[in-house]
């Protein structure tokens, strides 16, 4: 992943260094497992790696690889009884507060979960679910039935144990027409009669059977190969709270935003809204007790990490700016981790809306971005190989594909995407009649081009970042307003409650992808997170073979696969810009910490070795 600078690119350097130094002048500082957005400069959802390493050496070339770094921390000394932590959830913006797993839609949520709340199952580093987790399935010879076991002494927070009726539950919420968060996808309309109860046809699920207080039944129309790696919704919600809520008032509730229960290995003790959360220890967590007796969960701004971190202030955070990288790479009081990211940043057109009421996209073809031409030369006029090099020193690097190399057996890294051509990307909308009138082109039928450009807001690079984009689309004669967008609001003005903002032409987004290869629920037909509101025949097609019983062969879903992630660089309904690493300091007291998957260590386990943490020097 790392590679020298060449030549042939050096006229693009002056420009975003450009950018850079304009930012430096205005900043003030420095600059179930589900498919959920995150912020587009930071993000949170790391991968496995095959080995651990020993942390990077300063490189001779500026530029920095992923593959250099240990995604497990050495420790160093014996735990304490009764120590404490503080982790540092890094953000501009406060967190949104739905905290439960049925309701809520972005990564900072599920950051404040990580603590008190998990999944059912676990999963090993090739995201297939194990029996190591707090409950137990097992599979009928056809594939479609699975009956789970949950464990004697997996218990509520309140003490109530956690029930099969819960996990019954938590499925009949989500299927509910007047559910109103995101999860209602392909994992539920596989049920065996899910889609009658979800149209009010009946007052159960056929499919679902409570056989007993701990065992839960539940039958598939279809046997898939994504059912073993995420295609089943392994969080219960806890009936007994919230069965006299009304479905559609549950997730504004107070029992979700202001008093959540779960049943990992730490209790909300008190939240101040989007701003912090204590914890402290559930010392009947069915794992065994917690290494501390309290942890602090507060948001960090990116322009004060470095500051928090060095002083003490926060043990570790969710995710380390990696612009901000280099400057620190040496700070003597924290060892970083390192992991390929289960993420990436892309750009995505609006070629539709949302149908709220039939629960799909509707595509129009008379929508501003509709002509693949224009969307084909904005592709062509970014350099997403020297963004990652020039913003992110290596440790960010161009993407091609919608499936990441976080999935090393799907994603196609012969697949080379489009590639960086201004001269191309003209001609492009040259031969397509988007004629120049002045420093700007205007459509084919001589109507003005105006394209508004929405992005989030973040750390010192997030708006330069932006800003490079509409330079490079300037450079080939497109006019582009940029708006930049604080999270929570971004989300909602692509769509992420259902409801387009009719002012967005272009949005920079990320996303942190589920374990589940299939992608139904980012470009399928009825999934809300399609933000660019796609659909195709062609699309339908391949998404039903990835999930068919064909697909059990691992080269034949592959190819399905393959051939997908190719339809999406022909139709560009989006199109990646970087692949991620995530960089993870931990100060240097905290103890049995990694990150990723399949490294077998939980957050129970982590424990510190002296009351204090380290300070740098």
């Amino acid at each position: 992943m790392k590679k020298r600078l060449r030549s042939t690119r050096l006229a693009l350097l002056p420009m975003l260094l450009a950018l850079l130094v304009f930012v430096a002048a205005c900043s003030s500082g420095n600059g179930n497992e589900k498919n959920e957005p995150t912020p587009a400069d930071s993000s949170n959802k790391p991968s496995p790696t095959e080995e651990v390493k020993e942390a990077t050496p300063e490189p001779d070339d500026g530029l920095y690889s992923i593959e250099d770094f240990s995604n497990v921390k050495k420790n160093e000394g014996t735990a304490i009884e009764n120590g404490s932590l503080t982790f540092g959830l890094v953000s501009d913006t406060p967190f949104e507060g739905t905290l439960n797993p049925v309701f809520y839609s972005g990564d900072p949520d599920s950051q404040v979960l990580a603590w008190f709340d998990e999944s059912m199952l676990t999963w090993d580093e090739s995201y297939v679910f194990t029996n190591n987790g707090a409950a137990t399935y097992e599979v009928s010879e056809d594939g479609r039935t699975f009956t789970f076991t949950i464990r004697d002494n997996v218990n509520w927070h309140d003490g109530k144990p956690v029930t099969a009726a819960d996990w019954e539950f938590a499925h009949l919420v989500i299927g509910d027409p007047k559910y109103d968060g995101p999860r209602y996808d392909s994992t539920f309309t596989n049920i065996v009669g899910m889609n009658e109860y979800h149209e009010g046809k009946a007052d159960k699920i056929s499919g679902i059977e409570v056989i007993n207080d701990k065992q839960l039944k539940i039958t598939y129309i279809e046997s898939t190969p994504s059912l073993l790696t995420g295609g089943i919704w392994t969080s219960p919600l806890p009936k007994h709270i919230f069965q006299s809520i009304p479905v559609d008032k549950m997730s504004a509730s107070p029992e979700v935003r202001e008093k959540p229960i779960g049943f990992g290995p730490y209790k909300v003790e008190s939240i101040v809204p989007g701003e912090s959360v204590v914890y402290t220890k559930n010392a009947d967590y069915w794992r065994g007790e917690p290494g501390l007796e309290k942890v602090t969960l507060k948001v960090i701004n990116p322009t004060t990490i470095v500051q928090q971190l060095e002083s003490g202030g926060v043990d570790l955070v969710d995710s380390f700016p990696v612009d901000q990288y280099p400057d620190n790479a040496g700070m003597s009081n924290v060892e970083f981790l390192g992991n390929v990211d289960r993420a990436y940043t892309y750009i995505g057109f609006k070629l539709g809306t949302w149908d709220a009421e039939g629960g799909k996209v509707v595509p129009n073809p008379k929508a501003k971005m509709a002509d693949i031409n224009l969307r084909k030369a904005m592709w062509h006029a970014v350099d997403n190989d020297q963004v990652g090099k020039q913003f992110y020193h290596g440790l960010r690097w161009n993407a091609t594909t919608l499936i990441p190399p976080s999935h090393p057996e799907y994603h196609d890294s012969s697949n080379a995407g489009l590639a960086y051509d201004v001269d191309l990307a003209n001609k492009i909308l040259d031969d397509a009649g988007y004629k120049k009138n002045g420093d700007f082109r205007t459509n084919p039928d001589g109507s003005e081009l105006v394209i508004n450009f929405i992005s989030m807001t973040g750390g010192d690079i997030a708006e330069p970042l932006a800003q490079y984009y509409v330079q490079s689309w300037k450079a080939i004669g497109l006019n582009v307003n940029l708006e930049m967008v604080e999270f929570n609001t971004f989300y909602d003005r692509v769509g992420a409650n259902g409801e387009d903002d009719p002012k967005v032409d272009v949005y920079q987004g990320a996303w942190a992808v589920g374990i589940d290869v299939d992608p139904s629920g980012l470009y399928g037909r009825e999934a809300i997170y399609n933000f660019p509101r796609y659909a195709s025949d062609k699309q339908d097609e391949l998404l039903k073979k990835g999930l068919s019983k064909e697909a059990f062969d691992v080269k034949v879903r592959q190819d399905i696969y393959k051939e997908w992630q190719q339809l999406m660089v022909e139709e560009i309904p989006v199109f990646p810009t970087l692949y991620r690493s995530v960089l993870v300091p931990v100060n240097k007291r905290v103890l049995n910490y990694a990150i990723g998957d399949g490294t077998d260590l939980y957050l129970y386990q982590v424990a510190v070795s002296q009351d204090k943490p380290f300070v740098a020097e």
